[in-house]
């Protein structure tokens, strides 16, 4: 069997975590030589797999009908707090998503959030659940990365390093990290990510106006490669993910696979996602709070680690890629009956 995965050119952009999770499924699919794999218009393939929404979806994906998968990364709750005066385009946008939905014969919901999503727009495509893959190999620490990407951020090794990860944009609680860092001098804080869509990004003014009078201990690398990622989580001691919106999000789980407690914002979307605790904040206070404890105590700093441990189970891209592979058979009609409904 001949998997065609698809991924719009716009979307290959450094910083996106579609791209970063469309080309974590092209290495797990080709770990093995159980199908093959083309993308983006190599060749045809006997199922089509799409994980954005523009015109690949629909062009390249006419002459599959009845085998069209989508995998659903953005909802339209995704735009608060992205794009700049939302609520305007709030009603295309949500006209555009049942559109894409309803194309597919197959959407893959990554998270009970995502699957309600679709849910509430009326589509009447069927819906599979399944979670975005971890590549846990891909993310595991070793000193010499860790030495190399305190190098190269301007980081001392006796620093305790707190990192943030996201576009700078304000659903991704940039301006609370701010807020948490200037409450913690005795830390250094860094933030990786940018604005891989410009001016269309929202609060840019604001952003930058609060970046520009921050204490100091406040690192922003702006967008980086995907393969320095590794030696960027390696650098830090701490993950705090400050999101306002999420639906399967990767940092956080690369993350925790590098070796590190991760604290989340308390959202509505991890209570349904995750299967195993977490640690959450529900405001800038709880924040840091968590972030001084995790400093100046050992034993809470260990107790993260271990959450951070169970936490990754769920995301194994073996029990993933088999369902994937189930699915792919499935509707290119090699194995009937249903598998992997969403519940």
């Amino acid at each position: 069997m001949k998997i065609h995965l698809v991924t719009e050119s716009v979307f290959e952009v450094k910083g996106n975590g579609v791209a970063t999770a469309f080309r974590d499924v092209v290495e797990l699919l080709r770990e093995k030589d159980d199908v093959k794999v083309v993308v983006n218009g190599e060749g045809v393939g006997d199922v089509f797999h799409c994980h954005t929404y523009g015109p690949d979806y629909f062009l390249r994906g006419w002459r599959y009908k009845g085998k069209r998968i989508i995998t659903v990364h953005v909802i339209p709750d995704s735009i608060k707090g992205s794009l700049p005066r939302w609520k305007i385009f709030m009603p295309f946008v949500k006209w555009f998503f049942k559109k894409v939905y309803s194309y597919a014969d197959v959407c893959i919901a990554i998270s009970p959030t995502v699957e309600k999503a679709i849910r509430d727009l009326g589509v009447r495509t069927r819906i599979v659940r399944i979670n975005n893959p971890l590549m846990v190999e891909k993310w595991k620490r070793t000193e010499a990365k860790r030495r190399a990407g305190r190098k190269i951020m301007g980081l001392s090794d006796h620093d305790f390093v707190v990192l943030g990860v996201g576009q700078l944009q304000g659903r991704k609680g940039v301006e609370d990290f701010l807020d948490i860092a200037k409450a913690l001098p005795e830390a250094k804080f860094v933030w990786t990510g940018g604005r891989p869509f410009g001016m269309m990004t929202e609060g840019l003014v604001r952003i930058n106006g609060k970046i520009a009078k921050n204490d100091g201990n406040v690192k922003f690398t702006g967008m980086v490669d995907l393969d320095f990622m590794p030696y960027v989580y390696a650098a830090a001691d701490l993950l705090l993910f400050t999101s306002y919106q999420e639906n399967c999000p990767l940092a956080p789980l690369e993350a925790a696979a590098s070796g590190m407690p991760v604290v989340f914002r308390n959202i509505k979307e991890y209570a349904s996602l995750y299967e195993a605790p977490y640690l959450k904040a529900d405001d800038t206070p709880e924040f840091i709070d968590i972030t001084r404890r995790m400093i100046h105590d050992q034993s809470f700093f260990k107790e993260g680690l271990k959450i951070s441990e169970g936490l990754i189970g769920q995301f194994d891209k073996n029990k993933i890629r088999s369902q994937l592979i189930s699915l792919y058979h499935e509707v290119g009609g090699e194995i009937p009956g249903r598998v992997y409904l969403a519940v």
